[in-house]
């Protein structure tokens, strides 16, 4: 697009190894000299280092100040893609704000000494809850309103970016995914797929909430456009595929992709009354008010609800277009998984 600024050669990844980071990098190592990735064991440095010679790892963990330090020394003004971020804990919430928050004042005051270039800070809907009526959208303007543990320790990093960008320290940008999918996901994702084609995933009320979501790479694609466009210094855009999904139609798509790639389906729909997601919810409440943290709870919690966004701003703004539908994605997703062998 005209106004576009040009690629830094060298570029800072946080989360490098996670879901995104993997299939981002892999982006950048298309047109990068230097990409400096942090991660967290020697087992996923050498997974990302087959990727290219640019890629340089660092081991470590992003609440390390001293291993956060070492991620930027050296790299001036690179551009800075902050995706490390747990999503779910290992049992306590207070791995949330340890990550989601000091994880990212961490890489924030690590940035801003090296004096980097802009940083592209990669949030969720969570600080955001739930649309309070199926046919509502979350945009630009609308305000935070939490969900749980998770919404809150993202909102308050989101804050933090924020004010680094309002006190002239960095250059900042909030991307706001929903639910991703596509290749390199982690086992939670193929088990979800698994469940699907075999009729066991339930239907919670009558699946006519609606859900954004986000092939991973239209997401890397936006990430992408964020750094380069003009407009985008400040700014928070919602990154999805263009418009939701009603949840029946996404489980249906699933399995029309299952068929297309010769695998069949089994099973049923199972349902689930609306109000199980609602006792679900208020269990999850208590327990994360105890800090404790129950992933499947949580999930269930959450699929009666419409979790949707309009991503026109992005479209707008920062040239996003998002190319991949949902059906293709979710092919791409069976593929890569049927090429490591994962059983589906």
């Amino acid at each position: 697009m005209n106004g576009d600024l040009a690629v830094t050669p060298s570029v800072v990844v946080t989360g490098a190894a996670g879901w995104l980071g993997r299939n981002l990098v892999r982006s950048l190592a298309e047109d990068r000299r230097q990409i400096r990735c942090l991660v967290q064991s020697e087992a996923e440095a050498t997974l990302l280092e087959v990727v290219s010679p640019a890629v340089e790892p660092v081991v470590g963990d992003v609440r390390d100040a001293d291993v956060v330090a070492k991620l930027f020394d050296g790299m001036g003004d690179a551009s800075v893609f902050h995706a490390a971020a747990v999503i779910h804990p290992d049992g306590r919430t207070r791995q949330l704000f340890d990550v989601n928050v000091g994880g990212t004042e961490i890489v924030l005051d690590a940035a801003r000494c090296a004096g980097s270039g802009r940083v592209m800070h990669v949030s969720s809907n969570s600080p955001f809850g739930a649309n309070p009526t199926v046919d509502h959208r979350f945009d630009e303007d609308s305000p935070p309103n939490p969900y749980l543990a998770y919404g809150a320790s993202k909102l308050e990093a989101e804050r933090l970016v924020r004010r680094s960008q309002d006190r002239g320290d960095l250059e900042t940008v909030i991307l706001r995914p929903p639910w991703f999918y596509g290749p390199h996901q982690p086992e939670r994702q193929t088990t979800w797929l698994r469940t699907v084609r075999r009729g066991r995933f339930p239907l919670v009320g009558d699946g006519t909430n609606r859900r954004s979501m986000v092939f991973t790479g239209n997401l890397v694609h936006g990430l992408r456009r964020a750094e380069v466009a003009a407009a985008a210094p400040g700014r928070a855009y919602w990154i999805a595929d263009p418009e939701p999904y009603a949840m029946a139609d996404v489980l249906a798509e699933v399995r029309r992709a299952f068929e297309a790639e010769g695998l069949p389906v089994s099973g049923g729909q199972p349902r689930l009354p609306r109000l199980a997601g609602v006792v679900a919810e208020r269990g999850d409440r208590v327990l994360q008010g105890a800090g404790r943290y129950v992933q499947a709870l949580h999930v269930l919690g959450e699929l009666k609800d419409t979790i949707a966004c309009d991503v026109s701003s992005a479209q707008r703004e920062i040239g996003y277009e998002p190319e991949t539908t949902l059906h293709a994605g979710m092919r791409a997703s069976i593929q890569w998984c049927r090429s490591l062998g994962a059983a589906l």
